[in-house]
């Protein structure tokens, strides 16, 4: 979804394979300008020396983020130990902003492994709306977390400058939709350039395997 669809909930195209190498690319390479963008200035990196970071940039009403969810989550179990694989969520607009603060709140309590597919499944599955304060409290409850607590923590001021932080990175990356898969602060890669959401995993592969060598 890029900036202008980010309220349109409509369902993402299915039955699509992931490719499991750059090899597999039926074309030959992945091509810079059209399956992928080579960064002109390079975006920060937090990945501690030795490691190559990955980044990927979501928001959790994007029904494309949703349907990738499970190859995603495949595909980061597969990635080598020196490659570190972190989430951003992206603060385009408020209701974007609202789920920042969901996430990077959890990540604060240590409970955002536990209720990261809770949420995805609560907005696409279930179709609750978890866009104002209240309706997440009332969720985390629901699911065992202390809504109160996360409410204190995540108006605290490090959720803040994690989000402000996320909201800096994605400009870096010059981040314009999500789904979107950042190697290293050098290239990204989506399914807008790489033919569809997940093969664009392929693309990542690739751009790892590049980043290694620079």
């Amino acid at each position: 979804m890029n900036r202008r669809e980010f309220s349109i909930l409509a369902a993402a195209g299915t039955g699509l394979t992931v490719l499991p190498t750059a090899g597999a690319w039926a074309q030959g390479l992945p091509v810079e300008g059209t399956h992928y963008v080579k960064l002109a200035q390079p975006a920060p990196v937090s990945a501690p020396s030795g490691k190559i970071e990955v980044v990927e940039f979501f928001w959790y009403g994007c029904p494309h983020c949703n349907e990738l969810e499970p190859a995603l989550e495949d595909w980061v179990k597969r990635l080598p130990a020196d490659v570190a694989f972190r989430r951003v969520p992206v603060g385009f607009a408020a209701v974007h902003e609202s789920h920042q603060r969901l996430f990077y709140g959890l990540e604060a309590m240590g409970k955002l492994e536990q209720m990261h597919k809770r949420i995805f499944a609560a907005i696409h599955v279930q179709h609750q709306r978890l866009d104002k304060e209240a309706d997440q409290i009332a969720f985390l409850n629901a699911n065992g977390v202390d809504g109160a607590a996360w409410a204190k923590l995540s108006k605290e001021f490090h959720v803040a400058t994690k989000s402000m932080q996320a909201k800096k990175l994605s400009e870096a990356y010059k981040i314009d939709g999500v789904p979107a898969i950042g190697v290293h602060g050098r290239f990204y890669t989506a399914g807008s350039l790489a033919g569809d959401n997940r093969r664009a995993l392929a693309v990542a592969d690739y751009l790892i395997q590049r980043a290694k060598k620079a």
